[in-house]
């Protein structure tokens, strides 16, 4: 398979005759492609200093890019055809582009830098043809930049990752009870308290270790804009999380009605330092909702994507149990308990986005007390929460905890960094399986995708996101975009020959992964306290 990866559908050749790109290789891109026309010239020509200009469609070893109605979504047809050049055909623009990633991989590591290592260099592909598109529609990242900030450059290097393995969604989990991390005009005390905490906890809960220095930052809304502008290019859709009714004591500690002031001091909060599911949630009060439609209203202004993410998950109810104004807000609209409060909480603005031409989605508590209608699920404690909604009717993205949260420890070794959660190996990844066999052909086409999930409470800085994704996200690629048999049945052995290839493209990416023989030494960290988890995890 010219050692690509995500695996292809199906590939012709290579053969010993050969197309030889220089700088005298036109490029011509047919109406509709200037996505990857504009991405050729920027990224690829820039890294093999070929300028591509535009040429005549016919012209000798040229470059040219069509739409071809006869492909589906995302799916391309590339051609490498001796004495023709190189010809990517896509069923819409995102195909096209998805094409230019695997030309991109034929051209080998040199391809992944930033400017030319042999300049004047031609460089030879071999005829061959590949056919290929996905088989998930949402082929999807978390990236957790609440518990430790990412500045901005940071994400727009994660787009180009996440598009290198033709991943097509950033999931941006942008507040939490340690941080909020997006200005909202109208509410400038969220980044101006929220944004930043006095010290952060160093390992996990029980580590009696800490970071003195005050962490924080946010993105401005021009940084928003030029995110999801760059991920648009790259036919990445970014889906904002802001965590409602927990997850949410950043959001307190800067407008304090927000939380159970009959309850608690909620002047006295500040944002939280350390991790763990944090009791201070929002109070299920008119004006808690006035409030977040006013920050979903700039959200919404900001992100074009069909999905809006509103967390829902770990939401403590005693506070609500001890509070009398939500105890009367229970027995005013007649609901059973605390979980039933937290299910309108979530209907309401399942209802205010559905409004406003937008989908809600949520982590699979949302289910607890009555799923909103049109609310779709990530299904993270395991696969029963989405199983439940896709039996309901209801869309779901598989990203359960024990198989794709790439926080958890890659082997059992004492040299893995702050070790977190079940041992989650490459070839684990590999062979993880997004639809359940629990599921009929009916309910089937109601899982979008698949998403890998990276929590970065252990994770202080961009190098340690990287050791933590790479190489697993390379293998969750594949598995959400390839036609891979049964888990059993994967041919890991030829993923993993495929993979030393891409080591040298990820190499040249600058990418701080975990070799395959262990952590580095300046990758390891000794002596801090993680939350590991002994056995193999639970298949439900």
């Amino acid at each position: 398979m010219s050692e690509l990866i995500p695996a292809p559908r199906a590939v012709e050749g290579p053969m010993r005759c050969a197309v030889t790109l220089d700088r005298d290789t036109t490029l011509w891109a047919a109406p509709g492609t200037g996505t990857t026309e504009r991405w050729l010239r920027a990224t690829l020509g820039a890294a093999l200093g070929l300028p591509l200009p535009p040429g005549p469609q016919d012209a000798r070893d040229s470059v040219r890019l069509h739409l071809d109605d006869t492909l589906g979504p995302e799916a391309y047809r590339l051609g490498v055809v001796s004495g023709r050049g190189v010809e990517i055909r896509g069923g819409d623009a995102a195909g096209v582009f998805w094409g230019a990633q695997t030309l991109r991989q034929l051209l080998g590591p040199d391809a992944f830098r930033r400017a030319p290592v042999r300049p004047g260099a031609v460089h030879v592909i071999p005829h061959q043809m590949v056919e290929d598109a996905p088989r998930f529609a949402w082929r999807g990242l978390l990236l957790d930049v609440a518990r430790h900030f990412m500045p901005k450059d940071g994400v727009l290097r994660y787009l180009d990752l996440l598009a290198a393995h033709k991943l097509n969604v950033l999931h941006l989990h942008l507040t939490d009870d340690q941080g909020w991390r997006i200005e909202i005009e109208r509410y400038p005390r969220l980044t101006e308290v929220g944004s930043w905490r006095t010290r952060t906890k160093i390992g996990h809960g029980a580590s009696p270790l800490w970071d003195e220095k005050p962490h924080g930052g946010y993105y401005t809304q021009d940084d928003i804009r030029e995110i999801v502008a760059y991920a648009a290019e790259r036919h990445i859709a970014v889906v904002p999380e802001i965590d409602v009714p927990g997850h949410s004591q950043a959001a307190i500690a800067a407008y304090p009605e927000l939380g159970n002031t009959d309850v608690i001091d909620t002047t006295a909060l500040s944002v939280w330092d350390t991790w763990g599911i944090n009791p201070n949630v929002l109070a299920p009060t008119d004006n808690t909702l006035r409030f977040y439609e006013g920050v979903f209203e700039e959200v919404l202004a900001l992100f074009p994507s069909e999905f809006i993410h509103i967390g829902g998950d770990e939401c403590p109810k005693e506070q609500w149990r001890r509070s009398p104004a939500a105890q009367s807000r229970i027995k005013e609209l007649g609901l059973a308990d605390e979980d039933e409060l937290q299910s309108w909480f979530i209907g309401h603005f399942a209802k205010w986005l559905s409004a406003r031409g937008r989908r809600l989605i949520g982590w699979d508590e949302i289910t607890e007390g009555g799923l909103a209608e049109g609310a779709a699920v990530s299904s993270w404690r395991g696969y029963a929460g989405g199983i439940a909604a896709a039996r309901a009717g209801h869309d779901v993205v598989m990203c359960p905890s024990q198989h794709v949260y790439l926080d958890h420890r890659q082997a059992p070794g004492e040299d893995e960094p702050v070790p977190i959660g079940y041992v989650r190996t490459l070839e684990d990844v590999y062979r993880f399986e997004p639809v359940p066999p629990e599921l009929d052909e009916e309910q089937t086409p109601h899982v979008l995708g698949a998403q890998a999930n990276v929590w970065t409470e252990v994770m202080e800085d961009p190098a340690r996101v990287d050791y933590q994704a790479f190489p697993r996200l390379a293998a969750f690629a594949e598995v959400a975009w390839s036609a891979l048999p049964a888990p059993a049945e994967r041919d890991f052995t030829g993923f993993e020959r495929r993979m030393a290839a891409h080591y040298r493209r990820l190499d040249a990416l600058g990418v701080a992964y975990r070799p395959p023989a262990g952590p580095r030494p300046w990758q390891r960290r000794p002596g801090v306290l993680g939350r590991p988890v002994d056995g193999p995890p639970p298949n439900s």
